[in-house]
């Protein structure tokens, strides 16, 4: 099992010292540092979310659809349709608000909360830790890296896309925890569960999910990372939780249409 879960367990383990040097760190960096590092997140978030999604966009019409005038605009139906009626799904089952409870009765248990603090006070922390773990989570759980990595981990046994996203999680999850606090921390557990059931899915489906579902799942991806980027901009709060089932739309959709209309997409 070591060989499906290796590359999950080595980028728990970066996180978890990333969010360990930045709880450290947080409290001796002014608050007007944090704002700026807060932001470089943001603008780094919105070039991964860009690379993730229209890039890959571009890809697959490169890829799968030379020749094909309106082939842009049939993947296109496809990332629409996943992230609305993701979007859609999330929001009737209340994801968002579900996972910010959870964040917030998590801190109330462990946070250590002061009965001399106000509520005001309490609840405030409490939405901070929600919004750190959500946030860090989206981050390290959204990408292509994650899903190719999980897909190439579990079904050859070969960690290297996730040991590289690893690295990288270790370096993100400090500044988060410098800035977002340490609800940062319990992202790890949303890694180990999301990545690791991603890895046994590849490793026991081995194979059995098509290049341009993977690619389109990257879109969509590529999408709420760039609601999440928005979010740590402060432009716009955007309940990307609730997006969420969108990721695992594609895949179906494309195979829906490729029954009914074979040749369509693939």
């Amino acid at each position: 099992m070591w060989e499906i879960f290796n590359g999950t367990l080595v980028n728990t383990g970066t996180v978890a010292l990333g969010t360990c040097l930045g709880l450290a760190i947080g409290p001796v960096i002014p608050e007007r540092f944090q704002h700026i590092v807060l932001t470089c997140l943001g603008l780094i978030t919105i070039m991964l979310g860009v690379d993730a999604g229209p890039m890959t966009m571009q890809s697959v019409v490169r890829e799968f659809g030379a020749g094909i005038p309106t082939y842009g605009a049939r993947v296109g139906l496809v990332v629409i349709a996943s992230l609305i009626v993701g979007a859609l799904i999330g929001t009737a089952l209340k994801l968002h608000e579900r996972l910010e409870g959870l964040g917030e009765m998590i801190h109330r248990r462990f946070g250590g909360a002061d009965e001399a603090s106000s509520g005001n006070e309490d609840h405030a922390a409490a939405r901070r830790f929600a919004e750190g773990f959500l946030t860090a989570s989206v981050i390290f759980c959204v990408g292509p890296l994650t899903l190719l990595g999980c897909l190439q981990n579990g079904a050859s046994g070969d960690p290297t896309l996730l040991y590289i996203k690893a690295v990288l999680d270790g370096f993100c999850s400090m500044a988060l925890a410098a800035t977002l606090g340490w609800g940062v921390a319990m992202s790890i557990v949303t890694v180990l569960v999301f990545q690791g059931g991603l890895s046994l899915v590849a490793y026991a489906f081995a194979g059995g999910l098509p290049p341009l579902s993977q690619d389109l799942m990257n879109v969509v991806g590529g999408l709420m990372l760039l609601a999440t980027a928005l979010s740590l901009l402060d432009i716009r709060k955007i309940p990307v939780a609730n997006l969420l089932p969108g990721l695992f739309l594609p895949p179906l959709i494309v195979w829906g249409v490729e029954s009914m209309w074979p040749g369509l997409l693939m």
